[in-house]
C-alpha cells in the first residue's frame, strides 16, 4: 500500500490539473459567500465518484509510522515503547483521515458554483467523464514520469553547462 506521504506530490498534481493554476490576484477580493448546501452535496459526490477518499485512506497510520520513525530516531532508548505505542495511537486516531475529506469538499464547493458543481457531477457520470475518471490516475502517473525523467535529463545538461563554464575560469569540476 502506498503511503499517503509519497502520494501527496501526485495528488497536488492532479488537484492541480483539476482546478487549473489560479493567478496571483494584486487586490484583496471580498470573501467568497458560503457555499450552499448543494454545492456541499455536489462537491461531495464528485469526490466520491473521484474516489478521492483512495488518497488519503492510509493517512493515519503513515502519519503515525513517520513520528513514530522521526521519534525513535530522537530517542533511540525508547524505541521499544514508540513501537508498543504506535498501534494504539493509531486505533485512537482512526478515522481522522475524513477530515482531509471534508477540507477537499470545502475546496470545490469554494472553487465552483452549485451549477458547475452538478454539471460536473452529470459530465462524471457520462460514458466520457467514466473514461476520464478510469484513465486519469494513469495519465498523471505517466506525466508525473515525463517531468522526473525530464527533470533527471536536464539536470545532467545544466551539470555540463555548469562544468563548461568552470572550465573557461581553468577549474575543473
Amino acid at each position: 500500500m502506498k503511503s499517503v506521504l509519497k502520494i501527496v506530490p501526485a495528488a497536488c498534481l492532479a488537484f492541480a490539473l483539476a482546478l487549473g493554476a489560479a493567478p496571483a490576484i494584486a487586490q484583496p477580493q471580498a470573501a467568497p459567500a458560503a457555499p450552499t448546501p448543494g454545492a456541499i452535496a455536489a462537491a461531495k459526490e464528485i469526490l466520491q465518484l473521484k474516489n478521492a477518499s483512495a488518497m488519503y485512506a492510509g493517512a493515519v497510520p503513515g502519519m503515525v509510522e513517520k513520528v513514530k520513525t522521526t521519534l525513535i530516531g530522537q530517542n533511540l532508548n525508547y524505541q521499544k515503547d514508540l513501537n508498543e505505542l504506535a498501534p494504539i495511537i493509531a486505533k485512537q486516531l482512526a478515522g481522522r483521515e475524513s477530515e482531509i475529506g471534508d477540507g477537499m469538499v470545502g475546496v470545490y464547493a469554494g472553487e465552483f458554483t452549485e451549477q458547475e458543481l452538478k454539471d460536473l457531477v452529470t459530465f462524471y457520470k457520462s460514458p466520457l467523464g467514466q473514461k476520464l475518471l478510469t484513465n486519469e490516475p494513469k495519465a498523471i502517473s505517466l506525466s508525473m514520469q515525463v517531468m522526473n525523467d525530464w527533470a533527471r535529463n536536464f539536470s545532467e545538461v545544466v551539470a555540463s553547462a555548469f562544468r563548461a563554464e568552470m572550465r573557461k575560469r581553468g577549474k575543473e569540476i
